[in-house]
């Protein structure tokens, strides 16, 4: 199907199948709009639509709510799907598959358009004028540092070469009416990108794009070697260029359907105290720090113009979805790369990103005639050794005879089939996000910890006739009863 050129065409798409819910009620910015949306979360309800906010209600401006976050029953990932260019009903493994296909493709660059038209180009501001308060940007949670704009928009900066453009996600809290404050850890793209500036003695000029085309949230979290641009990712990913016109005080192209795009540039020498704020893991953060400064130099937005945002917390929302996807993908791709018989790659969702559960091809022992322990070890070395392999703590290795999506068959499978006693592949002291709170004081400043592969592999502890086989439903019964049964189903009364 075509992609979604624009947060507002991913809406109506969503809008189609009953996915947004319209809030007309007049809700509070200060904590209750991010209430609102974590509770959304927790029911896999449909994306809040905020149109009258305090102190707002005049100002045309609207909130999205939990953009990326899980849906009902009846396609649970339909927001990811739709993002991505995918059918709304697309299975996990269907969205992992997509994405790996177009890592395989040349990228596709930008496409420039006429500026004057551009929707993000309707209201243009500078100067004194310059007001982030004007935004009804939430108090999100009630233990936060500040109002925080940026929870699901595109960081966008060059080297100062200009030979590499970098499109990420990190957080950004309101500091003034011109300021933000702004998480740039120093390993992650942004970070390496504002070193080279630093290197120079100057800032580093940035464009936030909020409210962009569907997709762009998702491949600024795929986890591409360094140099990659993202964009060029998502025109393989789409099939073409998405559009762009230039900023107007940086020398950056933006996305020219975007809502708001706040320019500027980041300080090498100057800080300000940013945070708590909550994150991936799902705990209540309590530290502030002081953190590089965003000084705004112009705004532009579209008319009404909507701020997505994300209430990160525990699982389900767009910091498992967006990431866990996108990473996953790019784990399967540097598996297969390698030569791994390896069926496919899943984050757990609801593990808050720290189970990765990769699935071995069932015929993986005739294919790789080792033990299953030296097959996790393998398999260790390539997923710990890249970017995308940074945040992942576990990772669980089965057969391809589980639905690596389905939760409850990852429980079932990690619990019966890994030994308790020699089931663990260790490998210490390797590079680990600093966020998981089990972690030491030293663990979080060093980057280092420990990690582990969990095999529930069972292919070489069986001959092929003996091997243990699920007793579910499509196995234990012949197809002809199993048929009568999905046939007569509403005879025998449920719903």
């Amino acid at each position: 199907m075509p992609h979604l050129k624009s947060l507002r065409e991913f809406i109506e798409a969503l809008d189609a199948l009953g996915e947004v819910q319209h809030i007309d009620t007049e809700v509070d910015w200060n904590l209750e709009i991010g209430a609102i949306i974590r509770r959304s979360y927790d029911l896999k309800a449909p994306a809040p639509l905020f149109s009258r906010i305090t102190g707002y209600a005049d100002s045309g401006f609207r909130v999205l709510g939990a953009p990326g976050g899980l849906s009902g029953p009846a396609h649970p990932l339909a927001r990811i799907a739709l993002a991505l260019g995918l059918s709304a009903g697309a299975p996990g493994q269907e969205i992992v598959e997509t994405i790996v296909a177009a890592r395989r493709k040349p990228g596709i660059p930008p496409v420039q358009v006429d500026a004057e038209t551009a929707p993000c180009k309707q209201n243009i501001v500078r100067g004194d004028d310059i007001d982030l308060l004007a935004f009804p940007t939430p108090l999100i949670h009630g233990n936060d540092g500040g109002r925080y704009i940026q929870t699901y928009g595109m960081n966008i900066a060059r080297t100062p070469d200009g030979s590499w453009t970098n499109w990420s996600i990190n957080r950004m809290m309101i500091a003034s009416r011109n300021t933000l404050a702004c998480l740039i850890p120093g390993p992650q793209h942004l970070g390496i990108i504002r070193a080279k500036w630093a290197e120079e003695g100057k800032p580093m000029p940035i464009a936030l794009a909020l409210g962009v085309e569907p997709g762009l949230p998702f491949v600024g979290a795929m986890p591409l070697p360094e140099g990659a641009d993202e964009s060029h990712f998502l025109g393989a990913l789409y099939g073409e260029g998405i559009e762009v016109v230039p900023a107007e005080t940086v020398d950056i192209m933006v996305p020219a359907t975007a809502e708001i795009v706040i320019e500027g540039h980041i300080a090498f020498d100057e800080t300000v105290m940013e945070g708590p704020m909550n994150e991936y893991p799902g705990y209540k953060a309590v530290e502030a720090s002081a953190k590089p400064v965003f000084h705004v130099s112009a705004i532009t937005y579209r008319d009404g113009a909507i701020l997505p945002v994300v209430a990160a917390g525990p699982p389900v929302e767009e910091d498992h979805t967006a990431t866990g996807t996108m990473h996953a993908a790019e784990i399967l791709y540097q598996l297969r790369e390698s030569g791994l018989p390896v069926a496919s790659a899943w984050f757990s969702y609801e593990s808050a990103l720290h189970w990765l559960i990769v699935a071995a091809d069932s015929d993986w022992h005739d294919k790789l005639p080792v033990s299953s322990g030296e097959f996790a070890g393998r398999v260790g070395e390539v997923v710990f050794a890249g970017k995308a392999g940074f945040g992942v703590p576990k990772v669980l290795l089965v057969e391809n005879d589980i639905d690596i999506t389905n939760v409850n068959e990852v429980v079932w499978a990690f619990a019966t089939r890994a030994h308790p006693e020699h089931g663990e592949v260790h490998f210490p002291a390797e590079l680990t996000a600093a966020l998981s709170v089990y972690l030491s004081e030293v663990e979080q400043h060093s980057y280092r910890a420990g990690k582990v592969i969990y095999n529930c592999l069972l292919a070489d502890l069986f001959d092929e006739t003996q091997r243990p086989i699920k007793g579910s439903f499509e196995n234990g019964w012949p197809a002809e009863v199993q048929q009568r049964v999905l046939d007569r189903w509403h005879d025998y009364g449920y719903r």
